[in-house]
């Protein structure tokens, strides 16, 4: 993340904290809210099946006490009354007709029917004696209800609800019956069954005892069917193995989530099924609803962190801008502003207090180079001129070995003498007190005068310097300081040129009125990694060859400043070899165009 800012790096980590926190969130409270509702969906199918079979129960019940009711009415409280009279009781009884809808027959003592509220064909004269509830009516004389039994004369699934009549000494008189058939007239009316259309929900009474589908079978008719093979229906398995609520999985893969209630007087159970999509929808949209709430409060959040943060780097931005407008121009140091957070304006307190203690050494080590120069100069040139005397011969032959070290002093005085007047340079231009003359001057005088100062140095390292100028070329120039130039240039081209070496200074006139002064060695040139740093001052490199001389390193930033203040460019390219070229006007009105430029 080198190329992003802080300011986007702390937004980036505060977005990426709080999406990690709130997905954690989410991941477990999407487990949690899934539970939930699998819970809550349990417990509302379970509900809902003991309420239709306490609501069932309830209405057998009422059904049987109706019944009972209206057992009374049919005696007089000795015997059964006469026939006749039993079929209009039964033709009054409105209430028992809408109960029993399929049918009331009043028996004898016998268990013989002996009336009917509507004929069906055989059913009159039939005894009952042997069916299961009339055995069990005649031991107990309790009111009760049969489990489905196949009717006598109809052939039809029934449930028998049965009555005794008995006179007022407790004489059984006889039987009322009730009759409704399973699986076309539905003890379950269908208000109580609630969301039994709903999508892929079911509803489902089984019959325990004679493994039978009373309601809700695979059929789409409302009709009695059998259940089908163990294994064949994981979820009638499951409510028939006892188990009351849970979770189960189809042959078709579908999970469902179920409740089973049992009715013990018809020995019936209550099935009811939802899919398990109905516990996990809910939960998805709360969940996607807290991911929408999330991302927005993540958004905000990343926002206001950004905000926050950049108002924080912002300061710490304008303090780099600043202080790499002080590396570029030194000279124009300026001091940062103190406003912004308390750590901005401490800092900023604390460089500012350290450029006050640069600029403080920096103008005592310029007094300091500028005093010491001075002082050592005055004496390095009575020294120099000492040593020049001497080895002109002035105060008489010198032996050879101390003719040897007079020049090799003397070398070494001229030597230290260049740096002196480097460093006193330096700083005049550092504080704009270097002053130029620009004339048009000829051109190849300043040239020819450079190449004959340097001649002497170029037989020592056996270098050859030759010419290359178009004759009759004028440049804008102050002709000193063009000299000290172009000396620096060749001189750093003989150091650096290889043995029997040509080092070519040559002329060109380019378009926009300048003309180009290129200086040609045939060395190994500028490393690549230090040519971006090749003019600023105390930089020096190794070229690659074994002479490479140690200096101040202030040569070129001289030679670039000079150039500026005679509004000329420098540079340096390679091509077989180093090259360093200045540019300067050739006129008075290319003068001004090249200040413009600049």
């Amino acid at each position: 993340m080198p190329s992003i800012s802080l300011s986007t790096r702390l937004a980036l980590v505060i977005l990426l904290g709080t999406i990690a926190t709130v997905g954690s969130v989410l991941i477990v409270a999407y487990g949690a809210l899934v539970d939930d509702f699998e819970t809550l969906l349990t417990e509302q199918q379970l509900s809902e099946t003991r309420r239709i079979s306490s609501e069932v129960d309830q209405r057998l019940q009422l059904k049987l006490d109706i019944l009972k009711e209206s057992a009374s009415t049919l005696n007089d409280g000795k015997q059964l009354l006469p026939r006749e009279q039993i079929a209009v009781q039964l033709d009054r009884q409105r209430l028992l007709k809408t109960l029993f809808p399929d049918g009331v027959v009043v028996m004898d003592e016998h268990a013989t029917a002996i009336a009917e509220s509507y004929f069906v064909p055989g059913r009159l004269g039939t005894n009952y004696a042997d069916r299961q509830h009339f055995r069990q009516a005649f031991e107990t004389r309790k009111e009760l209800i049969s489990r489905p039994i196949m009717g006598r004369t109809t052939g039809v699934p029934l449930l028998s609800f049965l009555a005794p009549i008995e006179s007022d000494d407790g004489d059984l008189l006889g039987f009322i019956a009730g009759t409704l058939k399973v699986g076309q007239t539905s003890l379950i009316p269908p208000e109580l069954v609630t969301n039994k259309g709903q999508t892929g929900s079911s509803f489902k009474v089984v019959d325990i005892d004679n493994f039978l589908y009373i309601e809700g079978g695979p059929s789409d008719q409302n009709q009695i069917e059998s259940l089908p093979p163990p294994g064949h229906d994981p979820l009638i398995d499951a409510a028939l193995s006892g188990i009351g609520f849970g979770r189960v999985t189809t042959t078709a893969g579908q999970e469902l989530i179920f409740a089973a209630s049992h009715l013990q007087r018809l020995g019936w159970l209550f099935i009811r099924s939802v899919p398990y999509e109905h516990a996990t929808a809910p939960a998805k949209e709360s969940f996607f609803r807290f991911v929408g709430f999330s991302l927005v409060i993540g958004l905000m959040i990343a926002v206001l962190s950004f905000l926050a943060s950049r108002s924080t780097t912002l300061p710490l931005e304008r303090m780099t801008r600043t202080i790499e407008g002080m590396i570029r121009n030194p000279s124009k140091a300026a001091r940062l502003g103190t406003q912004g957070p308390t750590e901005v304006q401490e800092l900023a307190t604390a460089f500012n207090r350290l450029m006050d203690e640069r600029d403080a050494m920096s103008e005592m080590k310029e007094n300091f180079v500028s005093n010491v120069s001075h002082e050592l100069r005055t004496p390095l040139t009575s020294i120099n001129g000492a040593l020049k005397l001497l080895e002109s011969g002035a105060a008489g032959a010198l032996p050879v070995k101390a003719g040897e070290m007079c020049a090799l002093a003397l070398r070494n005085g001229e030597r230290l003498q260049l740096l002196i007047s480097d460093l006193l340079d330096f700083n005049k231009l550092t504080a704009g007190q270097m002053s130029v003359t620009l004339n048009l001057q000829p051109l190849d005088a300043i040239i020819d005068s450079a190449i004959t100062s340097n001649q002497t140095t170029a037989a020592d390292h056996h270098v050859q310097l030759e010419k290359a100028c178009a004759s009759g070329s004028q440049v804008v120039t102050d002709p000193l300081r063009l000299r000290q130039i172009l000396d620096n240039f060749i001189s750093n081209a003989i150091k650096f040129s290889p043995a029997n070496g040509v080092v070519r200074i040559q002329t060109t006139e380019t378009s926009a009125g300048l003309v180009k002064i290129v200086v040609s060695d045939q060395g190994d040139g500028v490393p690549e990694a230090f040519e971006p740093k090749l003019f600023e001052r105390f930089s020096q490199a190794e070229a690659g060859t074994t002479r490479s001389v140690k200096g101040t390193g202030l040569g070129l930033a001289i030679c670039k400043e000079l150039a500026a203040l005679m509004h000329g460019r420098i540079g340096y390219f390679y091509e077989h070899g180093a090259n360093f070229w200045i540019e300067l006007p050739s006129s008075t009105a290319a003068t001004e165009t090249t200040h413009e430029n600049t």
